[in-house]
Protein backbone atom coordinates (compact mmCIF):
# COMPACT_ATOMS: atom_id res chain seq x y z
CA UNK A 1 0.00 0.00 0.00
CA UNK A 2 3.09 2.47 0.67
CA UNK A 3 4.34 1.98 -2.50
CA UNK A 4 1.05 2.93 -4.49
CA UNK A 5 0.59 5.99 -2.12
CA UNK A 6 3.96 7.03 -3.06
CA UNK A 7 3.56 6.54 -6.73
CA UNK A 8 0.27 8.69 -6.04
CA UNK A 9 1.86 11.33 -4.58
CA UNK A 10 4.47 11.56 -7.86
CA UNK A 11 1.58 11.73 -10.23
CA UNK A 12 -0.24 14.71 -11.54
CA UNK A 13 -3.56 15.87 -13.38
CA UNK A 14 -5.25 12.83 -14.61
CA UNK A 15 -2.81 10.23 -13.80
CA UNK A 16 -3.19 10.97 -10.31
CA UNK A 17 -6.90 11.14 -10.51
CA UNK A 18 -7.30 7.84 -12.15
CA UNK A 19 -4.89 6.16 -9.69
CA UNK A 20 -7.22 7.51 -6.72
CA UNK A 21 -10.22 5.84 -8.64
CA UNK A 22 -8.35 2.80 -8.97
CA UNK A 23 -7.07 2.84 -5.13
CA UNK A 24 -10.52 3.31 -3.53
CA UNK A 25 -12.19 0.92 -6.28
CA UNK A 26 -10.00 -1.47 -4.87
CA UNK A 27 -10.95 -0.90 -1.54
CA UNK A 28 -14.23 -1.22 -2.22
CA UNK A 29 -14.31 -4.65 -3.28
CA UNK A 30 -12.48 -6.09 -0.94
CA UNK A 31 -8.53 -5.27 -1.64
CA UNK A 32 -6.45 -5.69 1.93
CA UNK A 33 -6.08 -1.87 1.92
CA UNK A 34 -7.16 0.92 4.12
CA UNK A 35 -9.92 3.00 2.17
CA UNK A 36 -9.43 6.02 5.13
CA UNK A 37 -5.94 5.79 4.60
CA UNK A 38 -5.92 6.01 0.88
CA UNK A 39 -8.34 9.15 1.41
CA UNK A 40 -6.13 10.49 4.12
CA UNK A 41 -3.11 10.41 1.69
CA UNK A 42 -4.99 12.03 -1.04
CA UNK A 43 -6.71 14.79 1.21
CA UNK A 44 -3.02 15.94 2.20
CA UNK A 45 -1.93 15.89 -1.55
CA UNK A 46 -4.42 18.82 -2.26
CA UNK A 47 -1.56 21.00 0.68
CA UNK A 48 0.92 20.88 -1.90
CA UNK A 49 -0.91 21.22 -5.18
CA UNK A 50 -1.14 17.78 -6.76
CA UNK A 51 -4.93 17.44 -6.66
CA UNK A 52 -7.70 19.99 -5.91
CA UNK A 53 -10.30 19.62 -3.74
CA UNK A 54 -13.09 19.69 -5.39
CA UNK A 55 -11.99 17.02 -8.24
CA UNK A 56 -10.64 15.00 -5.31
CA UNK A 57 -13.88 14.62 -3.73
CA UNK A 58 -16.01 14.02 -6.68
CA UNK A 59 -13.58 11.55 -8.28
CA UNK A 60 -13.25 9.54 -4.85
CA UNK A 61 -17.46 9.62 -4.88
CA UNK A 62 -17.60 7.77 -8.09
CA UNK A 63 -14.53 5.54 -6.93
CA UNK A 64 -16.41 4.82 -3.11
CA UNK A 65 -19.93 4.28 -4.33
CA UNK A 66 -19.25 2.04 -7.66
CA UNK A 67 -17.25 -0.12 -5.93
CA UNK A 68 -19.58 -0.58 -3.00
CA UNK A 69 -22.27 -1.03 -5.70
CA UNK A 70 -20.05 -3.95 -7.21
CA UNK A 71 -20.52 -5.39 -4.50
CA UNK A 72 -23.76 -4.81 -3.70
CA UNK A 73 -24.71 -6.64 -7.04
CA UNK A 74 -22.96 -9.22 -6.74
CA UNK A 75 -25.04 -9.81 -3.66
CA UNK A 76 -27.90 -9.69 -5.46
CA UNK A 77 -26.71 -12.20 -8.07
CA UNK A 78 -24.62 -14.70 -6.46
CA UNK A 79 -26.31 -14.74 -3.49
CA UNK A 80 -25.47 -16.75 -0.48
CA UNK A 81 -24.46 -19.55 -2.85
CA UNK A 82 -21.11 -18.05 -3.12
CA UNK A 83 -20.14 -18.18 0.30
CA UNK A 84 -21.29 -21.64 0.08
CA UNK A 85 -17.99 -22.59 -2.26
CA UNK A 86 -15.21 -24.03 0.04
CA UNK A 87 -12.26 -21.51 -0.04
CA UNK A 88 -14.39 -18.60 0.34
CA UNK A 89 -16.26 -19.94 3.71
CA UNK A 90 -12.87 -19.96 4.79
CA UNK A 91 -12.60 -16.67 4.75
CA UNK A 92 -15.98 -15.91 6.00
CA UNK A 93 -17.87 -18.39 7.19
CA UNK A 94 -22.13 -19.03 6.35
CA UNK A 95 -22.82 -17.82 9.88
CA UNK A 96 -21.06 -14.57 9.36
CA UNK A 97 -22.48 -13.85 6.12
CA UNK A 98 -25.78 -14.25 8.33
CA UNK A 99 -25.08 -11.79 11.14
CA UNK A 100 -24.58 -9.40 8.42
CA UNK A 101 -27.83 -10.15 6.62
CA UNK A 102 -29.55 -10.06 10.27
CA UNK A 103 -28.18 -6.23 10.76
CA UNK A 104 -28.97 -5.18 7.42
CA UNK A 105 -32.73 -6.31 7.83
CA UNK A 106 -32.80 -5.14 11.19
CA UNK A 107 -32.07 -1.65 10.47
CA UNK A 108 -33.90 -1.56 7.13
CA UNK A 109 -32.58 0.48 4.25
CA UNK A 110 -31.07 3.07 6.13
CA UNK A 111 -28.93 0.89 7.47
CA UNK A 112 -26.88 1.41 3.45
CA UNK A 113 -25.92 5.06 5.26
CA UNK A 114 -24.59 3.52 8.38
CA UNK A 115 -22.40 0.98 6.40
CA UNK A 116 -20.37 3.76 4.86
CA UNK A 117 -18.92 4.66 8.30
CA UNK A 118 -17.69 1.14 9.59
CA UNK A 119 -14.83 0.42 7.83
CA UNK A 120 -13.63 -3.31 8.38
CA UNK A 121 -16.94 -4.73 7.52
CA UNK A 122 -18.50 -2.20 4.70
CA UNK A 123 -17.79 -5.07 2.21
CA UNK A 124 -19.23 -7.97 3.88
CA UNK A 125 -22.38 -5.47 4.53
CA UNK A 126 -22.50 -4.38 1.37
CA UNK A 127 -22.59 -7.97 0.41
CA UNK A 128 -25.32 -8.89 2.81
CA UNK A 129 -27.81 -6.02 1.72
CA UNK A 130 -27.43 -7.00 -2.01
CA UNK A 131 -28.56 -10.21 -1.16
CA UNK A 132 -31.54 -9.19 0.66
CA UNK A 133 -32.55 -7.75 -2.72
CA UNK A 134 -32.75 -4.43 -1.42
CA UNK A 135 -32.84 -1.75 -4.84
CA UNK A 136 -30.44 -0.43 -6.49
CA UNK A 137 -31.64 2.82 -6.28
CA UNK A 138 -31.75 2.60 -2.23
CA UNK A 139 -28.30 1.68 -1.88
CA UNK A 140 -27.20 5.08 -4.60
CA UNK A 141 -28.93 7.27 -2.09
CA UNK A 142 -27.61 6.26 1.05
CA UNK A 143 -24.49 5.17 0.16
CA UNK A 144 -24.15 7.88 -2.09
CA UNK A 145 -25.45 10.40 0.65
CA UNK A 146 -23.10 9.13 3.22
CA UNK A 147 -20.27 9.48 1.08
CA UNK A 148 -21.47 13.40 -0.13
CA UNK A 149 -21.01 13.69 3.69
CA UNK A 150 -17.65 12.07 4.43
CA UNK A 151 -15.58 12.97 1.87
CA UNK A 152 -15.60 17.01 2.35
CA UNK A 153 -15.08 16.49 5.96
CA UNK A 154 -12.02 14.00 5.17
CA UNK A 155 -10.91 16.70 2.68
CA UNK A 156 -11.63 20.13 4.41
CA UNK A 157 -10.31 18.42 7.66
CA UNK A 158 -6.87 17.05 6.74
CA UNK A 159 -6.92 20.42 4.85
CA UNK A 160 -7.69 22.53 8.17
CA UNK A 161 -5.20 20.78 10.11
CA UNK A 162 -2.07 20.95 8.10
CA UNK A 163 -1.99 17.12 7.04
CA UNK A 164 -1.22 15.69 10.21
CA UNK A 165 -2.29 12.90 9.58
CA UNK A 166 -2.43 10.98 13.10
CA UNK A 167 -5.03 14.71 14.48
CA UNK A 168 -7.16 13.87 11.72
CA UNK A 169 -7.44 10.14 11.45
CA UNK A 170 -8.38 10.13 15.62
CA UNK A 171 -11.04 12.58 14.83
CA UNK A 172 -12.15 10.31 11.79
CA UNK A 173 -12.74 7.49 14.25
CA UNK A 174 -14.59 10.27 16.99
CA UNK A 175 -16.66 11.16 14.17
CA UNK A 176 -17.67 7.36 13.03
CA UNK A 177 -18.47 6.76 16.72
CA UNK A 178 -20.84 9.71 17.37
CA UNK A 179 -22.59 9.21 14.23
CA UNK A 180 -22.87 5.35 14.83
CA UNK A 181 -24.25 6.62 18.48
CA UNK A 182 -26.64 8.56 17.18
CA UNK A 183 -27.89 6.25 14.72
CA UNK A 184 -28.15 3.35 16.99
CA UNK A 185 -30.50 5.73 19.17
CA UNK A 186 -32.50 6.51 16.42
CA UNK A 187 -32.96 3.07 15.31
CA UNK A 188 -33.71 2.40 19.07
CA UNK A 189 -36.13 5.37 19.29
CA UNK A 190 -38.21 3.99 15.94
CA UNK A 191 -38.34 0.46 17.24
CA UNK A 192 -39.99 1.35 20.55
CA UNK A 193 -42.56 3.73 18.88
CA UNK A 194 -43.32 0.89 16.39
CA UNK A 195 -43.29 -1.52 19.50
CA UNK A 196 -45.75 0.78 21.20
CA UNK A 197 -48.09 0.86 18.36
CA UNK A 198 -48.36 -2.38 18.24
CA UNK A 199 -49.23 -2.81 21.43
CA UNK A 200 -51.64 -0.38 21.62
CA UNK A 201 -53.60 -2.01 18.50
CA UNK A 202 -53.41 -5.77 19.77
CA UNK A 203 -55.11 -4.60 23.15
CA UNK A 204 -58.69 -5.00 23.28
CA UNK A 205 -61.37 -2.10 23.99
Amino acid sequence: MESWLAQLALLQGLPAYALLFALLFSCGIGAPMNEDIVLLAAAALTLTGVMEPAALIAVAWFGLVLGDALVFHWGRRLGPRLFATRWIARIVPPERLAGAQQRVRRGGPATIFVIRFMPGIRTLLFFAAGTLKLRYRTLFFYDGLAAAIELPLLVYGVRFVGGRWQQIMAWVQQFQLWLLGAVALLVAAWLMRRWRKSGTKATPR
